[in-house]
């Protein structure tokens, strides 16, 4: 019994995330699902990128979170249209949630749509949100062999990003480690190191932005 609530409550997300999907496409909005543990730099990453990148695009985050709009104030101060999903102890965002989060934004306004999911490496990855790729974030200190520990994440993921890489001289984390174990699950992963607070690597970050919103453009809008 339980086994079949399970598959039937993934079965309506998928449904719901394949509407999502639709829906993005036909206003050309890449989507982004952010995924990393709580405390990982998700936030931060994102005040980077939305500052930077702001001359470039119109941006928008959907902020889940437990409890507070700590976040969404803090990227909304960018500029950038936020919404705050509190999921009151739920570990995940969903399809169902997300969708309803739209009616507070301009999709018009908007070319790359960030979902900040709850911090979290497990839940967040089973249930997809309409996005066009997950983006697996890793901080230093959370040790270097995280993707060996969560790998349905590193391997469902597009990207990773190894952040903090100014606390480098400071840990034990070998970060070719992490890329390795990691590229083991996701052979063709891109892995970035980057640093929010000094903002070392971040351009290859914005490249690669930049380059998911050509293809995002340039895709047939079926």
């Amino acid at each position: 019994m339980e086994i079949r609530v399970i598959r039937n409550v993934l079965e309506a997300n998928e449904k719901l995330s394949a509407r999502l999907k639709e829906h993005f496409a036909r206003h050309g909005i890449l989507t982004l699902n952010l995924i990393s543990s709580p405390g990982a730099g998700k936030t931060s990453l994102l005040e980077r990128t939305l500052a930077d990148l702001s001359p470039e695009f119109r941006m928008a985050v959907i902020e889940g979170d437990l409890q507070t709009d700590n976040d969404a104030q803090r990227v909304a101060a960018t500029g950038a249209q936020a919404v705050q999903i509190n999921t009151e102890g739920g570990c995940h965002l969903d399809s169902n949630l997300v969708m309803e989060a739209l009616g507070a934004l301009d999709l018009s306004e908007i070319d790359i749509l960030f979902i900040e999911n709850v911090g979290n490496l497990v839940c967040p990855v089973e249930f997809d949100c309409g996005e066009d790729a997950k983006i697996a974030l890793l901080s230093l200190p959370e040790g270097d062999d995280k993707p060996e520990k969560y790998p349905f994440l590193f391997n469902r993921a597009s990207a990773m990003i190894l952040n903090k890489i100014d606390l480098l001289p400071y840990l034990d984390f070998d970060m070719e480690t992490a890329a390795r174990h990691a590229r083991h699950l996701n052979a063709a992963l891109p892995v970035f190191k980057i640093s929010c607070r000094t903002g070392d690597g971040l351009e290859e970050w914005y490249d690669w932005l930049r380059q998911a919103v050509r293809a995002k453009r340039s895709a047939p809008n079926e």
